[in-house]
Parts: structure tokens; C-alpha cells; sequence
């Protein structure tokens, strides 16, 4: 699997963490316990910080990457769906990231949150706790999240991820 240091800037990924073969993780990248990193998913901290949680997936095709002055932090018990973009930002615990959504810089979703598929979080937008962000740009839904699927994503994504750190193995 390719994972780099750059100069001094060296990935600390936690001995329970999965980092799937075809990943790829670059620089002051950080992994939690249990979490996990996706098929062409890319972890690039060259020019800053990027920090992921306990138990939290980042799935296939997602970019998170940081700015000089923004770390990206990716909170314990989340779910980053396949082809998310995460750049500067700060996604809380128990959030759910949908599928092909963006969040930029100084954007901060907040604990239980969810950013529905494609949408796309603008410079500087605050989600609320337990709220759903949906569209371009991202219109905020308060209350509108549910805690229990993503619990039940981030648990299914940390057994995944035990499943294939025993059994995945290459044919060719």
C-alpha cells in the first residue's frame, strides 16, 4: 500500500487502523483505531495536518486534504462516503459524510450531523448537531440527521474493515 513520508512529514496510523492496498497516504496524516481507508481513497497531508477518529471509514475515491493554515479533522465514528472531498475542514464525531459531497474550508459539521449526497458545504458553514445539509450550495435542515444509521454505518465499516484486514487477500 502506498504510504509516504514528505521530508519531515511522516503518517502515524494507529496498529488497528485499516489502510486498504490501494489507498494512498501521504505526509501528517493521522488514523485512529478502527478506522478505516478505502479503495483509491487519498489521505494527503503535504501541506498541512489531516487527522481521522476511531472507527471512522473514509471510502473509496475520497480526497481529504489539508491547507497550510486548515488542518481537515475528521472526528471518532464517522462515515466519509465514496468520492467525498474534504479540504480545511472539521467534521465532529458520529457524522455522516454522503456520497460525492464536498466540504471546504473552515467549515465545521458539527457532532450527529449529515451532509447528504453531492452536496456541497461552502467556506465557513456551520452544520448544527444532529442537522442534515443538503444541495448546492448546502441548505441546513435542522433535526433532519439520524444518529442510529450512522452508528450502524460506522460499525458495519469497522467490522468491514476486520474482515478484510483477515481475509483479503490478491489473486494475480
Amino acid at each position: 500500500m502506498p504510504i509516504y513520508a514528505l521530508g519531515d512529514r511522516v503518517p502515524s496510523i494507529h496498529p488497528d487502523a485499516f489502510v486498504h492496498p490501494d489507498a494512498t497516504i501521504i505526509g501528517d496524516v493521522r488514523l485512529g483505531p478502527e478506522a478505516s481507508v478505502w479503495p483509491s481513497a487519498v489521505l494527503r497531508g503535504d501541506f498541512g495536518t489531516v487527522i481521522v477518529g476511531a472507527r471512522t471509514s473514509i471510502q473509496d475515491g475520497a480526497v481529504v486534504h489539508a491547507t497550510p493554515e486548515l488542518a481537515t479533522v475528521v472526528g471518532a465514528g464517522c462515515v466519509v462516503g465514496h468520492l467525498v472531498h474534504l479540504e480545511g475542514c472539521e467534521i465532529e464525531d458520529s457524522c455522516l459524510i454522503g456520497s460525492n459531497s464536498v466540504v471546504l474550508h473552515r467549515a465545521t459539521i458539527r457532532t450527529g450531523a449529515t451532509v447528504g449526497a453531492s452536496a456541497v458545504v461552502t467556506n465557513g458553514t456551520e452544520v448544527p448537531a444532529g442537522a442534515l445539509a443538503i444541495g448546492i450550495p448546502a441548505t441546513i435542515k435542522l433535526g433532519a440527521s439520524s444518529a442510529a444509521a450512522i452508528r450502524r454505518g460506522a460499525d458495519a465499516y469497522a467490522e468491514n474493515a476486520k474482515r478484510y484486514r483477515a481475509e483479503l487477500r490478491q489473486l494475480n
